[in-house]
């Protein structure tokens, strides 16, 4: 699916506020959250590069919102891909999901396995090898053996890429993490758990943040689009569309992939 322009001026309508814009020459893409979708990353990417190609601005950034594991089939192929290679020409900033830090929360504390392995833990161990079947019929001693077993299996270049990961970024009026932000406390006071897993208050919230949250983690049919926040997890893993962002100046536009 070619590029789709949403807003001509992001929210410039009835009292013309003044848009919300990214620096000069820049133009920022936006990835939501994967969940071990690699069939449908890797197309993407090259959509990406392929619209960058066209434009005038010379400074290129790519954000992933985070959520690169879990659920979908092949959390290990993404995590190889994304540790290894980067669209040439482009800055590249990868931030954490909730997910990444059930990930490593595992790896660290088997005694609090349930959630991860509760939501979407079980495809990644499978991604590496390590086929588990149904989370009720696992024993404690089977916990840890899976933990042992992915220790083993998880390549230090995935474990550091994991550990390494960044909570925030902004770029000009547009801030970009996995989850949202906290309604009201000042942006430089926002908390990493918030970050990752924050919903209510902040998908419900009409308040001025000051820039513009560009999040994944809630899952929309489609993009959505609010003056003070942009929700860009579209299910890649159950629907195939995995969704970009692509902004320029106060330009606004949406790349996905077809289901």
């Amino acid at each position: 699916m070619s590029l789709t322009s949403v807003l001509s001026s992001l929210f410039g309508g009835r009292a013309k506020p003044k848009p919300r814009t990214v620096p000069a020459g820049t133009v920022v893409y936006a990835i939501g959250d994967i969940h071990g979708r690699l069939d449908k990353l890797l197309p993407l990417e090259g959509m990406i590069e392929a619209d960058a190609a066209t434009r005038a601005s010379t400074r290129k950034v790519l954000v992933y919102l985070g959520d690169y594991v879990d659920r979908g089939p092949s959390s290990q192929g993404v995590i190889e891909h994304l540790s290894l290679s980067r669209p040439a020409g482009f800055e590249v900033v990868y931030l954490a999901g909730n997910h990444e830090r059930l990930m490593l929360d595992f790896l660290e504390d088997p005694e609090n396995a349930g959630p991860w392995l509760a939501n979407g833990g079980l495809p990644t161990l499978a991604s590496y090898g390590l086929p588990a079947g149904e989370r009720k019929e696992l024993s404690q001693a089977d916990v840890l053996r899976l933990q042992d077993g992915l220790r083993m299996l998880l390549p230090s270049r995935h474990r550091t890429f994991l550990k390494n990961l960044r909570f925030r970024h902004q770029e000009g009026d547009f801030l970009f993490v996995h989850a949202g932000i906290r309604p009201g406390v000042d942006l430089a006071a926002q908390t990493e758990d918030d970050m990752i897993w924050i919903r209510q208050p902040f998908l419900t919230s009409n308040k001025d943040h000051g820039v513009v949250v560009v999040h994944g983690h809630t899952v929309t049919e489609e993009p959505e689009f609010r003056p003070n926040r942009i929700g860009i997890d579209t299910g890649a893993y159950a629907s195939g569309v995995l969704t970009a962002l692509v902004i320029e100046g106060g330009q606004v536009g949406v790349i996905q992939t077809s289901p």
